[in-house]
């Protein structure tokens, strides 16, 4: 299968609701798989077909959902860049995945200095091609790709704690396993928010995106973490679930103005990508209604 074929299997089962929030502003389901559709036209005019790789080097926003979705529905490889990295560093994974094509944000075109390729760049600027000159006019349904399950689907590039980024490849199945893997440890209620606040260029928060299809839920998406931002979204949009690795809840558990903060609408707290000390656990059941943990990465 397809990983993109998630996005329209929600629509066809859940068919139409707000899926996203982001900064003021809500998406519905329809409205985010359109836009991963004209994307995915765009694309193809710029030469990107299957088995190509396209970097994506941006914070969480709403056009790296819909920029893996297009990806995937041209057969194409996501290769997700932390946008900390050093120059030197992006400038090796261009190079060692063979990009096609780079996605970013102006701010980050320096780290990209010497890359002949084409760039597309979010909110526009100079020095690339701006994403909404490039999807105005495009069809907003596209045929997806069809993919075997070896296929390569992403290649997220980590170091470890030496030596330059190493390429780790997962294939359509890798992540379509992992997804419903972390689906089926969740009972969520489909009219309450969850809080995603994983970097969408890491493994964990790829697992997290592609679980959400297949649930049917909704989530409020913020650009990085932040322990304010978090709980003060926890509270006013009455979130009942968040994922998050264990520094993230030690920052949130000593933060010192946390007590002002009403999170007893929370449910469910899910950890992974490291191991969770257990004296993290009964603090945040206690400042939860009936909250849990789970492990889902």
């Amino acid at each position: 299968m397809n990983l993109a074929r998630l996005g329209d299997e929600n629509v066809e089962r859940f068919g139409e609701y707000v899926s996203l929030a982001f900064e003021g502003r809500e998406w519905t389901n329809v409205e985010q798989q359109a836009s991963a559709h004209r994307f995915a036209h765009a694309l193809r005019r710029l030469g990107l077909g299957p088995g190509d790789r396209a970097v994506v080097l941006l914070p969480n926003c709403p056009e790296v959902l819909q920029c893996y979705r297009a990806i995937l529905a041209l057969g194409g490889v996501i290769v997700p860049v932390v946008f900390l990295l050093s120059a030197e560093e992006v400038r090796h994974i261009l190079a060692d995945s063979e990009a096609k094509v780079v996605v970013t944000a102006r701010e980050f075109l320096g780290k990209l200095d010497g890359w002949p390729g084409p760039i597309v760049l979010v909110g526009g600027g100079a020095g690339g091609l701006a994403w909404d000159d490039l999807v105005a006019g495009q069809p907003d349904r596209i045929t997806i790709v069809d993919r075997g399950d070896d296929d390569l689907a992403v290649i997220l590039y980590t170091a470890g704690t030496t030596g330059r980024p190493k390429g780790v490849a997962l294939s359509h199945a890798n992540l379509a396993s992992n997804a419903r893997a972390a689906a089926s440890l969740y009972e969520l209620d489909r009219t309450g928010w969850a809080l995603m606040v994983l970097p969408l260029s890491h493994s964990y928060g790829l697992t997290v995106m592609n679980a959400g299809h297949i649930l049917g839920t909704k989530g409020v998406l913020l650009r990085w973490f932040n322990p304010e931002g978090v709980l003060d979204t926890i509270q006013r949009y009455r979130v009942q679930s968040m994922a998050g690795v264990p520094t993230m809840f030690v920052y949130l558990l000593n933060y010192p103005d946390a007590g002002r903060f009403d999170t007893s609408s929370m449910r469910s707290w899910g950890s992974g990508a490291a191991p969770l000390p257990t004296e993290l656990v009964e603090p945040f059941e206690k400042s939860s209604a009936g909250g849990c943990w789970r492990a889902t990465a």
